[in-house]
């Protein structure tokens, strides 16, 4: 593949990336506050079934009407960490049913190489502390879930770990949202440079 169709591979994912977070967000600005506790479930469910999505960028959006009193930062986070947890649970009885067949079916095709490799490497290390941190670990989050139930760790102390995961980490959306305001953009920035440095230094350390 050539430089230049790369360069355009790349631009037009951005621009199909941007144009779905401001279809959905206008979307999101029509609705009820019932509407937007459920569309905040969904997308946090989503995330863990269909990597990657623009899930995190959602969250900080929905904080914004957290700001402006259209719904409360409880009902939010209880709704995205639910979201979350359900489709985390999801992904964990699936790996539980099908196991290390996965990484070779076309029907997981989805879920990149790279990091099904990690996620085997880290739970033969660490095992449930990778539960507790794997919401702060971008990119490697549905193949987690999938492996804890491969591993079968234990689903009751798995599900309550990957609550305190979620929970924290939609809080502190949430929060940047709500102080962000109008400019809640700008948390893109540094979503995606955590994406870039912060999390490779982390894996590293894991890893080390």
């Amino acid at each position: 593949i050539s430089l230049k169709c790369m360069v355009y591979i790349i631009v037009h994912k951005i621009y199909c990336c941007d144009y779905m977070i401001e279809t959905l967000v206008e979307f999101l600005t029509g609705l009820p506050p019932l509407g937007v506790l459920f569309f905040a479930f969904l997308i946090a469910y989503a995330e863990n079934i269909f990597p990657p999505s623009p899930s995190d960028i959602l969250i900080v959006f929905c904080g914004t009407l957290v700001g402006i009193g259209t719904i409360d930062f409880y009902s939010l986070a209880l709704a995205s960490t639910l979201g979350g947890c359900a489709g985390f649970c999801t992904m964990y009885i699936v790996g539980r049913k099908f196991g290390t067949t996965i990484t070779t079916s076309p029907r997981f095709s989805f879920l990149p190489i790279a990091s099904i490799t990690k996620a085997e490497e880290w739970f033969r290390r660490y095992g449930n502390w990778l539960i507790v941190v794997n919401r702060f670990l971008s990119g490697t989050r549905a193949v987690i879930s999938l492996f804890a139930g491969i591993s079968q760790l234990p689903f009751g102390r798995t599900l309550l770990l990957s609550a305190i995961s979620a929970l924290a980490w939609n809080s502190l959306l949430i929060l940047g949202g709500m102080l962000l305001g109008e400019r809640w953009r700008t948390i893109n920035e540094y979503l995606t440079m955590y994406s870039q440095f912060i999390t490779p230094t982390l894996v590293l350390g894991l890893l080390i």
